[in-house]
């Protein structure tokens, strides 16, 4: 089992806990998406593949405003806690084990719409397997489709390779939950140690540990070119609304 594969289902229980209020940020981050979809010409009828859902974000946020949406991920822990969450959330949606270095080992299926939120491809630690990722996430798309995915600003924070993100400090009825990371460089990769520190009933402190790959925007514009796609574009926090700087590249 890869470290990704630990790291996820590890944390699948309490990834909730990142957030303020998960529930508000599925439907916020739903309306992002849609917006940009909406963008590119795509309508709800779009057959969507979230290949890294996760606890289901922006699987169920989607489903709930009425998208035909499929979740997949490499964790089976994720995987679990994303069916729970989406029956509480009275939507219907599919979820597969899948890795989408090798989407067409699960899937028959082309999809319109595939998308990788919250810095999925930089779990590839070599440039070889980000390319082997991208192939086979455009592979599985229709042709006309677009992918969509969100990667941390490395262009930026390669200039100072700092050894820590800033904390995220929530305040709750109970108390307050912080989580910050501590990142441990070598080259262009580094270890990441996630940190939750629950302060509200009771005192819980969580340690995640995994690796990330930091990729320059560049490589992976012309990884996508290279796989198919005739137009790739970048946007930004300050255009889209997400925290993430966002690739849509159309096949």
């Amino acid at each position: 089992m890869s470290i990704t594969q630990v790291f996820y289902d590890n944390m699948a229980s309490q990834y909730d806990k990142l957030f303020l209020d998960w529930q508000a940020t599925t439907q916020e981050q739903a309306l992002i998406l849609d917006r940009l979809f909406v963008e590119n010409g795509f309508s709800k009828s779009a057959h969507i593949l979230d290949c890294a859902c996760g606890i289901g974000t922006q699987t169920i946020g989607l489903a709930a405003i009425g998208y035909n949406v499929i979740g997949s991920d490499i964790s089976d822990g994720e995987i679990t806690e994303a069916k729970e969450r989406a029956k509480k959330n009275n939507v219907s949606v599919r979820f597969e084990h899948a890795d989408f270095c090798a989407l067409s080992d699960t899937f028959l299926e082309h999809f319109d719409i595939i998308i990788a939120m919250d810095n999925a491809l930089p779990h590839m630690l070599t440039g070889n397997d980000l390319a082997s990722a991208i192939k086979s996430i455009i592979e599985q798309l229709k042709h006309g489709g677009m992918f969509v995915a969100s990667i941390r600003d490395y262009d930026a924070l390669l200039t100072v390779k700092p050894p820590y993100s800033p904390p995220y400090i929530h305040r709750t009825a109970k108390g307050q939950r912080v989580s910050f990371q501590t990142w441990s460089w070598e080259s262009d990769n580094y270890r990441l140690i996630q940190y939750i520190v629950d302060d509200e009933d009771t005192l819980q402190v969580s340690k995640f540990e995994c690796e990330y790959r930091a990729t320059r925007r560049q490589e992976i514009t012309e990884l996508l070119m290279a796989s198919g796609c005739h137009e790739v574009v970048w946007k930004f926090p300050e255009e889209t609304g997400f925290y993430q700087p966002i690739v849509i590249a159309k096949k």
